[in-house]
């Protein structure tokens, strides 16, 4: 291990992007930036802050007694105000908010801003007649799919915790979940759809619920309409039935900065899962503010992160930081390399994604398939690469970087975790790269290296990461484990 970290601290080659992208970000010189947040830490949040809509503003920015911050204290808001009223209701009406694509190309929808603000106060509406009220929690166990996104929301819309739970999990994992958030209903659908095979989820619900006696209702998506699953209707309800009727206008539900938004699992690797606790306002400045800094998300881009919901990247980069932007978002139920290796690049081309957010083990899988996948497609449109979930080794940054973005397009190489709820260090616009660097802390973020001791290490030394003071978006409590 110290063989390998020497190798990458020692790494020589740098690449630096145009002027141009740094001088038309966002972020711009970071440098600046940086020193700007140190010079006045709350000011800096307080003005990402008043770039969204509250309902009634904070008394103070932050409140911090260790172990425990309070942020935008006593502000009131709704996340999906922010998502989807802001933009429904100005000249983003008809931008496009989401498109989908399924595994085949005959598969796809879109939806505009105020398509989907609709379809979220339907469904919002739909989940109050089921006795859905603030507070509860709604365990979300879909294929990624629009409905998925639009169950998210729609909680989020009447103050309802969500849990969403990876739709590759089994009943053990789906039952553990549910039994520790005392879910009172559960989404799902009838079936996901992975390398041609439609693999069942309302049997593994149906199992899982067995055990989980808070559990009063579930929602299923029928998506198979030539052989339609039974619906047992004491405790069943088919998704579309239960919109039926109601009405295309919900009011967001004010929320107090620190109300819970949502809890998700953390994947368990390092001991027993956690259900990690995010609240409504810090989390939605700091994943605001990262998604445009760090992506430089501007009115034209289109953008693709590829994590699933099920996981805090596609919570935090899928769904509320690209829409809390206003931006026009890919989702797919594809896998990367069915029915080709060249899957991604289709897509790439065929909806012109400009930003494109993934993982290392997905960039080291096209490498191993070769070069002649992606250069089959253009590429043209992409301006902005992303990493996330791992170390990008060196190899695999050269690839992405030569192959994938032609060596012209910035490698923003991200670290955070479910915990954080946004990102924390990252190489950003228009800076010099260097392969196996995985940036600096961002605008926001006061980090350093420290030793067993807790004492600063030398530049160039190895030792503990850590975060010195706390920032928005970072998590609340463990739920039911304070």
């Amino acid at each position: 291990m110290a063989e390998n970290f020497n190798v990458r601290l020692n790494e020589a080659k740098y690449y630096t992007p145009e002027a141009s992208c740094r001088e038309q970000s966002w972020i711009g010189d970071y440098n600046r930036a940086y020193q700007a947040f140190l010079a006045d830490p709350d000011g800096f949040w307080d003005s990402a802050a008043r770039e969204l809509e509250w309902f009634q503003p904070w008394d103070q920015v932050r409140e911090w007694e260790y172990p425990h911050a309070r942020w935008f204290v006593n502000a009131k808001l709704n996340i999906t105000h922010n998502c989807l009223d802001r933009h429904a209701h100005s000249q983003r009406r008809n931008k496009v908010a989401l498109m989908w694509r399924g595994e085949t190309e005959d598969e796809e929808r879109i939806l505009t801003y105020r398509q989907l603000l609709q379809e979220v106060c339907r469904f919002a509406n739909g989940l109050s007649r089921l006795g859905v009220r603030k507070g509860d929690r709604v365990c979300i166990y879909m294929p990624v799919v629009p409905e998925q996104i639009v169950a998210m929301l729609a909680c989020a819309r009447i103050g309802a915790i969500h849990t969403v739970v990876f739709g590759g999990f089994g009943v053990s994992a789906l039952n553990q979940r549910i039994r520790g958030t005392a879910a009172k209903v559960v989404i799902t659908a009838d079936f996901t759809y992975r390398r041609g095979k439609a693999i069942p989820l309302k049997n593994i619900v149906e199992e899982a619920v067995v055990k989980a006696p808070s559990v009063e209702r579930i929602v299923i998506l029928r998506r198979d309409a030539e052989k339609p699953v039974e619906i047992h209707p004491e405790m069943e309800v088919d998704y579309h039935d239960l919109m039926n009727g109601v009405g295309r206008e919900c009011p967001p539900e004010p929320m107090d900065a620190e109300d819970p938004l949502f809890i998700l699992y953390t994947s368990g690797t390092t001991g027993s899962p956690k259900g990690i606790v995010h609240a409504c306002g810090g989390y939605m400045v700091g994943t605001y503010y990262t998604t445009k800094h760090i992506f430089d998300v501007k009115d034209s881009d289109i953008y693709w992160c590829t994590a699933d919901p099920g996981w805090i990247t596609g919570h935090s980069y899928g769904v509320y930081g690209p829409l809390l932007n206003g931006a026009t978002c890919l989702i797919t139920e594809t896998t990367p390399d069915y029915p080709t290796p060249a899957t991604n690049w289709d897509l790439i081309e065929e909806y012109g994604v400009t930003i494109f957010y993934t993982a290392p083990t997905a960039i080291r899988m096209f490498m191993r398939v070769g070069e002649e996948w992606p250069n089959r497609y253009n590429l043209s449109s992409l301006r902005i690469l992303g990493s996330v979930g791992e170390p990008l080794n060196p190899e695999a940054f050269e690839w992405f970087y030569q192959t994938i973005g032609k060596g012209r397009c910035p490698i923003v190489d991200t670290w955070w975790q479910t915990e954080t709820g946004m990102q924390m260090l990252t190489t950003t616009i228009g800076e010099p790269m260097r392969p196996g660097f995985v940036g600096k802390p961002i605008p926001g973020v006061v980090a350093d290296v420290v030793d067993k001791t807790g004492k600063p290490v030398p530049p160039g030394t190895g030792g503990l990461l850590v975060i010195k003071e706390p920032w928005p978006s970072m998590m609340r409590t463990i739920w039911n484990d304070d």
